[in-house]
């Protein structure tokens, strides 16, 4: 009979590479266009079309390519700040692997941001429980750099939904503490959905966060949807917006409690069968500073 990927999704928020070294919106690990990239990149098991198909949503007239067990992506970027804050300059490279019910993912990432130089590394794990139930769990720190953590935690548990399954809907928690002191717990619900005849994919997401000293209670939102098929082109907007309880701009001075948001545009486009460019223009604003910049990077997808 004919097969079709059962592939992997998870809601994430608020950041921009795949794991999120940066304070900024005192984002978690994971983000929407990325959730997507794993997605299409992961797979734990082939099932027959009988079963609903699972995202990314591609017409079932689309041949089906072989699973995809590791992927490889390297990045750089590059941020204007306003304000006299200084510009921004990152690279980074980042990987995940499949093995049985987990896939893990790893990165590294070098960056000068705040006219300070800092790196950070993350690992993390994604796990199928069963056919409607998976999670995530990751673990990031950066150098000592008073804008990276010290060190945070991010989970999520998610369940698929409908009889396509192509509904997920996400709780998520996470900790983070900087070097300064400062922490904030999170806590998010969210929801992708993915459309059975269109390769659309949108999703949304609501997170709450308390921050301490002085029990700041801010929220963030987000909505994102992604058009079109792996293997071929696929574009990602993205909207955020809400508000922020620190984000520390020197070793001695932070902002507290202000509003932000952040839009973007991303492409991603495959030159070969396994492997392609990508390419993403965002532009983030705060009362104190607007950030514009852009991002480029390679991926590989290994068989």
């Amino acid at each position: 009979s004919m097969k079709s990927k059962f592939l992997i999704a998870f809601l994430p928020v608020l950041a921009l590479p795949v794991f999120s070294h940066a304070q900024q919106a005192g984002e978690p690990l994971f983000t929407p266009d990325d959730a997507v990239q794993l997605a299409q990149a992961g797979t734990n098991e082939l099932r027959t079309l009988s079963t609903p198909r699972q995202p990314p949503a591609q017409p079932v007239t689309q041949p089906v390519s072989l699973p995809t067990r590791a992927s490889l992506d390297a990045y750089t970027s590059a941020h204007h700040l306003t304000g006299g804050f200084g510009d921004w300059r990152e690279a980074g490279v980042r990987g995940s692997y499949e093995t049985g019910a987990h896939r893990w993912q790893a990165e590294f990432a070098t960056m000068r941001r705040f006219r300070e130089t800092g790196q950070f590394v993350a690992i993390g794990d994604t796990i199928t429980f069963d056919n409607d139930w998976f999670g995530s769990l990751s673990l990031g720190a950066g150098d000592g750099a008073f804008y990276l953590p010290r060190y945070r935690i991010d989970s999520f548990i998610n369940r698929k939904f409908l009889p396509g399954r192509n509904l997920i809907g996400t709780l998520g928690a996470g900790y983070y503490r900087a070097p300064d002191g400062h922490t904030d717990v999170s806590k998010s619900v969210g929801a992708t959905y993915y459309f059975d005849q269109q390769p659309l994919v949108v999703q949304g997401e609501i997170r709450f966060n308390d921050s301490s000293p002085g029990n700041i209670r801010t929220h963030q939102q987000f909505v994102a949807a992604t058009w079109g098929s792996e293997k071929q082109t696929q574009v990602t907007g993205r909207l955020a917006w809400g508000s922020e309880g620190y984000q520390t701009i020197t070793s001695a001075a932070s902002l507290i409690n202000f509003r932000s948001n952040e839009a973007s545009v991303k492409v991603r486009h495959w030159i070969g069968p396994l492997w392609g460019v990508e390419a993403r223009v965002e532009r983030y604003r705060n009362p104190f500073y607007v950030r514009t910049g852009a991002n480029v990077g390679l991926f590989w997808q290994f068989q």
